[in-house]
């Protein structure tokens, strides 16, 4: 009865597998159709000659650079990970291991930034860049991203639960708040970065709205605004291109969640575990 029961829970597993694949793998599949053929059916659906080169096509587009639409989009977001881990692991370390007067209500309203939605603030933002001149230049496209409400949270989650005889006794050795936090704080939470870093790439990478406001040149758009270009210039008709081009969007994020998959667990069931 056991086995029949793990034999079960695993076909269940593989069926919802297959069915949450389903929609990317069919995106491949079409992108390797000719170009300018319709949509494929079912039974058409595996290529006889599948069409890589649809994939150089559109990495070496004439009229549009999606590969430095791709290049932006990469270093915008790593740009973004590194500044905000190293940000937002400070700000939380100070909320969860230092003293001082308030830390409840500062700690509260910080939170509280999280309940205003995103374009709330973007005329602001705007604003603000067009007044230092940063509009349409990668400081656009990185700075207003590198403080986050949600990683500083996560992180002082994490933090609390580093035991304290563990400071007591750098102390006693004589490090100092920095040393502590760079020494044994960070490469005890890499858990914790590595959740944070996996979303917030996330989020960078797919964001759409903040790059076509704060950007006005071609040079300088990223990945997921060159894709609306492309598809509104070229690929609307175009099915095996516009899939194609939506593959190179979608690869980077796949990527990331199946070497961070295991992290992702973690960081939802971290609020709940103390």
């Amino acid at each position: 009865m056991k086995a029949f029961r793990t034999l079960a829970s695993y076909l269940l597993m593989l069926a919802l597998a297959a069915f949450l694949m389903a929609p990317f793998v069919w995106m491949v599949l079409v992108s390797l159709h000719p170009r300018k053929s319709e949509i494929p059916s079912i039974e058409h659906l595996i290529p006889h000659q599948p069409q890589w080169s649809n994939y150089d096509f559109v990495l070496r587009h004439e009229t549009l650079p999606v590969a430095r639409f791709f290049v932006n989009s990469a270093f915008t977001a790593v740009s973004v990970v590194v500044l905000q881990l190293l940000i937002t692991s400070l700000a939380a370390y100070g909320f969860a291991r230092l003293r001082f007067k308030g830390r409840g209500w500062v700690f509260g309203l910080f939170l509280g930034s999280m309940m205003f939605a995103g374009p709330v603030t973007q005329i602001p933002v705007y604003l603000l860049l067009r007044d230092l001149q940063w509009l349409d230049t990668f400081m656009a496209l990185i700075v207003p991203g590198v403080s986050s409400a949600f990683s500083v949270y996560l992180l002082r989650q994490f933090f609390l639960q580093i035991p304290l005889e563990l400071e007591e006794a750098a102390r006693i050795d004589g490090a100092g708040d920095l040393r502590i936090y760079w020494k044994i704080a960070l490469p005890l939470s890499r858990a914790a970065l590595a959740t944070a870093g996996a979303f917030t790439f996330i989020g960078v990478w797919t964001d759409f709205f903040n790059p076509l406001i704060f950007t006005n040149t071609t040079e300088m758009r990223t990945l997921e605004v060159g894709l609306s270009i492309f598809k509104n210039s070229y690929g609307g008709t175009n099915w095996p291109l516009q899939m194609t081009a939506a593959v190179i969007v979608m690869l980077p994020l796949l990527m990331v969640f199946l070497f961070t998959q295991r992290y992702f667990v973690k960081g939802i069931t971290l609020g709940s575990i103390k």
